[in-house]
């Protein structure tokens, strides 16, 4: 099935808008992080963690299972196929591996939140920050992102067999 064209394109306006927001989400979550982590105040340190569990359900979770979506649609609604490039099926099992941590990680945040809504200003201070799972989460959309815009070479198995048989010419059949 391939796409129409203005389907195609109204798709990879959507997946790139909730990948690069995915990002920015991610990148401003960490930024949250380091701030719980660094400051010795209390009210810092419960307000990042607030803002770190709103944060994730409410923007970085949304965003990234919308991207993961449409990259989905555009991946079999083109010619790129989902199994014909090694590069496509790279990152949309990074993304998917990155969607699944995030969404197992966040329960955990949700929970420091609570604790951090409940602590006196000295025990939220002691919570610390948030600073492993989104820096390296970072680093896989970051390298998601660069992959897709430089589409590596390399067929798959399955894509070489593609192309071999579109390239075959037809047998006659009189």
């Amino acid at each position: 099935m391939t796409l129409p064209p203005a389907l195609r394109r109204l798709t990879l306006a959507v997946h790139i808008i909730c990948s690069v927001g995915w990002i920015g989400a991610a990148a401003a979550y960490l930024a949250l992080g380091l701030a719980a982590q660094l400051s010795q105040r209390g009210e810092v340190v419960r307000a990042a963690w607030l803002a770190m569990d709103l944060t994730g359900w409410y923007v970085i979770v949304p965003l990234g299972c919308l991207a993961l979506v449409t990259g989905l649609v555009i991946a079999i609604g083109t010619p790129w196929g989902l199994v014909r490039h090694y590069w496509v099926l790279i990152a949309f099992g990074l993304t998917s591996l990155a969607l699944a941590v995030l969404i197992l990680h966040m329960p955990g945040v949700t929970a420091t939140a609570a604790l951090a809504a409940q602590a006196d200003d000295g025990a939220a201070a002691q919570l610390g920050g948030d600073v492993l799972h989104p820096g390296v989460g970072l680093l896989v959309l970051v390298f998601v992102a660069v992959l897709n815009v430089y589409k590596p070479r390399g067929l798959t198995g399955f894509g070489q067999r593609t192309r071999s048989r579109r390239l075959r010419p037809a047998a006659d059949s009189s």
